[in-house]
C-alpha cells in the first residue's frame, strides 16, 4: 500500500484528471436522480398522500384512469356492500383559475367528501368540513403563485368561485399544484359547459373519477366485486401510473441514470488500463523482488478505490450542492438516503470497471526485469 500511495503522489495530475471525470460522473448521476425523484414528486405527491390502500376505476379506462373513468353512485353501493371496505369517492381534473388580486393560477382541482378519510388536515386556515360548497383548500405551493388563504378563486370560463379556507402540505397531481374542493364542487367543475347557463344540481352528473378504499378487502373479493360492477381496482402504487406524464418521466430519466451507470465503469477501465500497460516494467520489478500476484492486485485495487471513492464523494457533494442551489425552483428531490444509494452504486461500477485491467496486472512478468526481453 506504501507503493501504491507513492504512486499516486507521484503521478497526481493523471490521478486528478482521472479523478476529476469520477466526480462529474457522480455528480451527473446524483443530479438525475435529484430531478427523477423531483419529478416524480411533482407528479404523484398528492397521490402518495392520499390515505388509501387501493383505488377503483371504471374497467373502460385502460390508462389515464383519472381523466377517463367515471363511476357513479350505484356502483359506490354494490361496491361498499360486497366488500365491506371503507371507501369514498374521489374526484381528480386539472384546471385554471384566477383570484380576485389578479394571480392566475393552474390548479389539480381534488374532489371529496368533506367529511371522510380523504378530507386534507390544513396547517393554516380551516378544512373543508363544516366550511360550505363554494371553499377549496390550497395546496401551500399555490402560495408561491400569490394565492393566499381568504382569497376568493373564479375558475376561468366557467365562473365558479371558490372561498380559499384553508392552506395544506405542499402536494402536487401532474406537476400542478392540488386544490381540495367539495366533491358537489368538483362536479360541477368537472361537467359545467363553459359559456352555459349555471347548470342547477339536478342538472350535474352524481359521478366521480375514482373510489378511495382505504382498507383493502381480499384480492378474490376485489376481482370478484370488478368482473360483477366492470371496474378495475389497483393498488395506490399501481395508480401512480395514472398520472399524467408519470411513466414517460420515469422511463426517460430512469434510462439517462442507467447509461450513465453503464459509462463510469468503462471509463475508469480503461484509465486503469493504460495505466497498467504504462506500469508493465514497474509491476514487472515488484514481482522480481518477491511480490506476489495478490499484492499487486491489492495495489491496483487500493489506487482505484481511493481515486473512486474520493471522486464519487466530491460528486456527491457537488449534486448536494446544486439540490441547494435550485432550492424549489425546480422539481428537483436529492433525499440523504437516494443520494447515498446513488453514490454507492455509482462507487460499486466504477471499481467493477477495474477488473478490466487485473488480467494484464497479475500476468506482469519478472523476466522482463531479468533481460529475458533482450
Amino acid at each position: 500500500m506504501f507503493l501504491a500511495l507513492l504512486e499516486l503522489r507521484a503521478a497526481r495530475g493523471r490521478f486528478l484528471l482521472m479523478g476529476s471525470v469520477v466526480v462529474l460522473v457522480a455528480a451527473l448521476v446524483g443530479i438525475v436522480s435529484g430531478f427523477t425523484t423531483g419529478l416524480g414528486d411533482d407528479t404523484i405527491s398528492a397521490l402518495r398522500r392520499l390515505p388509501a390502500e387501493r383505488l377503483v376505476f371504471s374497467s373502460d379506462a385502460r390508462s389515464d384512469q383519472f381523466a377517463r373513468s367515471l363511476l357513479d353512485e350505484k356502483t359506490a353501493t354494490a361496491w361498499r356492500e360486497g366488500s365491506g371496505a371503507d371507501l369514498t369517492p374521489l374526484g381528480v381534473s386539472i384546471t385554471r383559475g384566477t383570484t380576485d388580486r389578479g394571480a392566475e393560477v393552474d390548479i389539480a382541482a381534488f374532489g371529496v367528501d368533506p367529511d371522510s378519510f380523504l378530507a386534507p388536515s390544513t396547517g393554516e386556515g380551516k378544512g373543508l368540513k363544516g366550511a360550505g360548497d363554494d371553499t377549496l383548500v390550497m395546496s401551500a405551493q399555490l402560495a408561491d403563485d400569490g394565492v393566499r388563504v381568504g382569497d376568493t378563486l373564479v375558475i376561468d370560463r366557467l365562473g365558479i368561485r371558490l372561498r380559499v379556507v384553508g392552506a395544506t402540505e405542499r402536494s402536487s397531481y401532474g406537476h400542478v399544484p392540488v386544490a381540495y374542493v367539495p366533491l358537489t364542487t368538483w362536479q360541477r367543475i368537472r361537467f359545467s359547459t363553459p359559456g352555459a347557463p349555471a347548470a342547477t344540481a339536478g342538472a350535474i352528473p352524481a359521478q366521480y373519477s375514482a373510489l378511495a378504499v382505504r382498507t383493502a378487502p381480499a384480492g378474490a373479493t376485489a376481482d370478484a366485486l370488478d368482473t360483477r360492477l366492470s371496474t378495475t381496482t389497483l393498488t395506490k402504487e399501481k395508480a401512480y401510473e395514472a398520472a399524467p406524464g408519470y411513466t414517460g418521466e420515469r422511463v426517460t430519466m430512469n434510462s439517462i441514470q442507467v447509461f450513465l451507470y453503464l459509462i463510469a465503469p468503462l471509463v475508469v477501465g480503461a484509465f486503469f488500463a493504460v495505466w497498467t500497460v504504462q506500469r508493465q516494467p514497474e509491476l514487472a520489478l515488484l514481482r522480481a523482488l518477491g511480490a506476489s500476484r495478490r499484492r499487486l492486485l491489492g495495489h491496483t485495487l487500493f489506487q482505484a478505490a481511493v481515486v473512486v471513492v474520493l471522486g464519487t464523494a466530491a460528486g456527491a457533494l457537488l449534486a448536494g450542492a446544486v439540490g441547494l442551489l435550485v432550492g424549489e425552483k425546480v422539481p428537483f428531490s436529492l433525499p440523504a438516503g437516494t443520494l447515498t444509494a446513488t453514490m454507492c452504486t455509482v462507487a460499486a461500477v466504477g471499481l467493477a470497471g477495474t477488473v478490466l485491467t487485473l488480467r494484464r496486472v497479475t500476468r506482469a512478468d519478472p523476466l522482463t526485469m531479468l533481460g529475458a526481453n533482450r
